[in-house]
């Protein structure tokens, strides 16, 4: 199972860099935000440091749903989620290494350009700091979440908007949590709980999105 999951992240990785433009769009838009919004609202750096917390994940959760709709669509498209469906590795296995091969070409990249974010918005060591773990611990769980709503409408021709209202009520919690924990952190406040609730929601999408994506997956192609 372990090759299968190996040759599923490598195969995905690989169809990246042929289509760097599917990869580069959301880290764009993510970029773009934080660029244009201290232009938008002023150069205060108290001001900036308050609204950073939104700005940052907002823009993360966003850019994460641009990124979603393509982990199943394509495979959709050419017949490979049927072979999938066929392989005899188990099709969760599947799924949790397409989902793996997703953070790495998004939820990755955000964490490693949030040191531009922290100099944009002005914020400080520790307040990046939270950042960093936030992204850390979120970024994974929008694309295990996200994963459960693109299987459910990977069938469907116009499934965006459909999609966005399935998944964006579940992305909520992960923003209210990660949110709270940046603005404790630049408070001076302890901010272990939000990581702790954080990671708990990372574990509990790791747990059950794989078997939720399958079982997805095999109603929306059959």
């Amino acid at each position: 199972m372990l090759t299968a999951m190996f040759q599923i992240i490598r195969r995905e990785l690989l169809i990246a860099f042929r289509r760097r433009a599917d990869v580069f769009n959301p880290l764009w838009f993510f970029i773009i935000v934080i660029t244009l919004f201290p232009l938008g609202v002023g150069p205060d750096p108290k001001m900036l440091a308050k609204m950073a917390p939104g700005i940052i994940w907002v823009a993360a959760l966003l850019a994460s749903l641009m990124s979603l709709e393509r982990l199943f669509r394509d495979d959709y498209l050419d017949g490979s989620l049927e072979q999938m469906l066929m392989m005899p590795t188990p099709l969760p296995v599947l799924a949790f290494a397409k989902m793996i091969a997703h953070w790495l070409l998004t939820g990755l990249p955000l964490i490693l350009i949030s040191p531009l974010a922290a100099v944009l918005l002005s914020l400080d060591w520790v307040t990046w700091k939270a950042v960093v773990l936030t992204l850390l611990l979120g970024t994974p769980t929008l694309s295990f979440i996200g994963a459960i709503g693109v299987a459910l409408t990977v069938g469907l021709r116009k499934g965006g908007v459909l999609l966005s209202l399935l998944i964006l009520p579940l992305f909520i919690p992960v923003l209210i949590f990660a949110t709270g924990g940046i603005e404790g952190a630049a408070l001076g406040i302890n901010y272990d709980g939000q990581l702790a609730i954080l990671g708990a929601f990372l574990v509990g999408s790791i747990t059950l999105a794989p078997f939720a994506v399958a079982a997805s997956l095999r109603i929306s192609v059959n």
